[in-house]
């Protein structure tokens, strides 16, 4: 019996359409071999297009979809779940990326994206037409989380996690939980100091049951897979074993340290660094001083160690400006005879946070805004610094002013220690946190099935940001192993033992460990775990002998994909 294929063409709102005449592309398929339905739609992914999807398999007695649309990573499980809802085997989907790989690949030339977007679709159209039903593999899925992480993003997480069916192990490399937040005092938005905030969450933690807390550890091996990952866990000199269903990562970031004579650092006195300011104004009491003498002026240089012009922290750190301004209000508030110029390059204290920015001003505080190419800089006069600048507002006047005090506002940084992040081959973004799939339809789930990623280690975020993260990578942590049965992609790699010679050169292709050697048969030959196995295919162009295929790019499918392509 021939296939009967539905072909849906998106024009994903004008993100593939200004580029791609998707109505040709359209008229180019509808007559091949097998068609017996072709559409375009505004958005494929829509909840009208997906029940109309439905629909159209039962009216048309359709056996194989394709949509082509925007990356298969932001919604090839969507429209598998679509081609299942219409009594389909989901993995007879086959999906044609045309937005990424035509539209955004060749948009200045909509005849060769048109020409392009046709290829792919019809090379979709050729795999459709072999695609077998397969059924996945089901494994027991433990149903315990491990945090590693312990401050107010771990601690969150690992609150919301216990309150569910499942137990909690949270793995911290200090000796006290809290990370930054329990080293500061007043926050804006509440009337909780940051330690006290912490300790809250702490004793409330110990309360749990279904929690257990290792201080002074972390984690220095990791085996399995989503359902059944096993870490190895090391305290002081001692090692133990522990097995989850899903790992939860929250390891923060680190304050940006300002090299040498960077705005001054190191390099001329009284400069120091947002974190140290903090301190200081936590612990001074009445008057506040600096190596023994009074202040009374404070220049604040913002974006030290983000958006930066010249080096690899282009991103801005988010909570700067309004920790910042909190700050300056506070030691106003607290000292007498304070002044406090800011040194910006455009605030941004968005929200509620404009209130800050509003009081700042009414208390007197002075802002000035740098150029982007003329940055302030910092430089000693009579064993004082001087912050010299050529300020916007004033139509770009040269202005300096003596300070008793300057803060550099440090920026967040990824942390340097990676050993989690090589532990569990989590990728990282060009700001080098650690990355999510996608920034909002899947923002804390990572390309390593049973891991999630919560708080700074993703990038810079305020408290109220982290927690919202932590508390949305703990849902998707318990989603994963809620049911106790997993199912795993059945699309994985598969290897002929009568052509494998134990080469072994298989082995460094697969970049997650799943292929090992075993005696079979009398001879030595790879063997795939099914579970590790992601279906990357890196293993199969380096075998001698081709004793590897992929399960669903089956060498019939392959050559009817290149036959289209070409």
């Amino acid at each position: 019996m021939e296939k009967r294929i539905g072909v849906y063409i998106c024009h994903c709102g004008g993100n593939i359409s200004d580029y791609v005449d998707v109505e040709k592309v359209r008229q180019s398929v509808e007559n091949d071999d097998n068609i017996v339905l072709a559409k375009t739609t505004m958005f494929a992914c829509s909840d009208a297009n997906q029940k109309d999807m439905v629909d159209d398999i039962n009216n048309f007695n359709l056996d194989g979809v394709i949509v082509a649309s925007c990356s298969p990573k932001l919604h090839l499980v969507t429209f598998r779940n679509v081609t299942e809802r219409g009594n389909l085997n989901k993995y007879t989907y086959v999906h044609s990326n045309i937005r990424e790989q035509a539209s955004w690949a060749h948009s200045d030339n909509k005849e060769g994206a048109t020409e392009k977007a046709i290829h792919l679709v019809k090379s979709a159209i050729a795999k459709a037409r072999h695609t077998q039903p397969l059924d996945p593999t089901k494994i027991k899925a433990e149903k315990s989380v491990a945090v590693i992480g312990a401050g107010i993003a771990g601690l969150k997480a690992a609150l919301s996690l216990s309150e569910k069916d499942t137990h909690v192990f949270v793995i911290e490399k200090e000796a006290a939980v809290g990370g930054w937040v329990a080293k500061w005092k007043d926050l804006f938005l509440t009337d909780e100091t940051g330690d006290a905030i912490i300790k809250r969450l702490y004793e409330e933690l110990k309360k749990r049951q279904n929690v257990t807390v290792f201080l002074n550890s972390e984690v220095v091996g990791n085996t399995g897979s989503i359902g059944n990952i096993s870490l190895k866990i090391k305290q002081k000199e001692e090692e133990f074993d522990i097995t989850v269903g899903s790992v939860l990562v929250a390891t923060g970031f680190e304050p940006y340290k300002p090299k040498e004579d960077e705005f001054g650092f190191a390099s001329v006195p009284n400069v120091i660094t947002l974190p140290e300011f903090k301190q200081l104004i936590d612990h001074e009491k009445n008057t506040l001083t600096y190596n023994g003498k009074p202040v009374h002026t404070i220049a604040y240089i913002y974006c030290v160690g983000s958006r930066q012009p010249e080096g690899e922290n282009t991103y801005c750190s988010r909570y700067c400006c309004t920790a910042t301004i909190h700050a300056a209000n506070q030691v106003r508030n607290k000292f007498r005879d304070i002044q406090n110029y800011h040194f910006t390059r455009g605030v941004r204290s968005y929200g509620k946070q404009e209130l800050l920015y509003a009081e700042s001003l009414q208390g007197g505080d002075i802002y000035l805004q740098s150029y982007e190419d003329g940055l302030p800089t910092v430089f000693a006069r009579n064993n004082k610094p001087v912050v010299r600048v050529n300020d916007i507002l004033t139509g770009g006047k040269e202005l300096e002013v003596e300070a008793d005090l300057v803060v550099l506002v440090t920026g967040m940084a990824p942390r340097s220690d990676n050993k989690v992040g090589s532990l569990f081959k989590l990728p990282k973004g060009r700001d080098k946190f650690f990355n999510e799939i996608h920034m909002k339809l899947r923002p804390v789930e990572t390309v390593i099935d049973g891991v999630t990623i919560a708080g700074a280690c993703q990038g810079p975020k305020t408290i109220i940001e982290t927690v919202n993260s932590a508390l949305s990578a703990a849902t998707k942590a318990y989603s994963n192993i809620s049911k106790g049965v997993l199912e795993t992609d059945p699309q994985i790699a598969k290897i002929e033992a009568p052509a494998c010679i134990g080469c072994s050169d298989c082995l460094p292709a697969c970049p997650f460990d799943a292929i090992s050697m075993a005696r079979q048969g009398g001879k030595s030959i790879a063997v795939i775990n099914n579970s590790l196995c992601k279906g990357c295919g890196m293993c199969t162009p380096v075998c001698p002998t081709d004793a590897i295929d992929l399960i669903a790019y089956s060498n019939v499918e392959i050559m009817g994909m290149i036959d289209a392509l070409v």
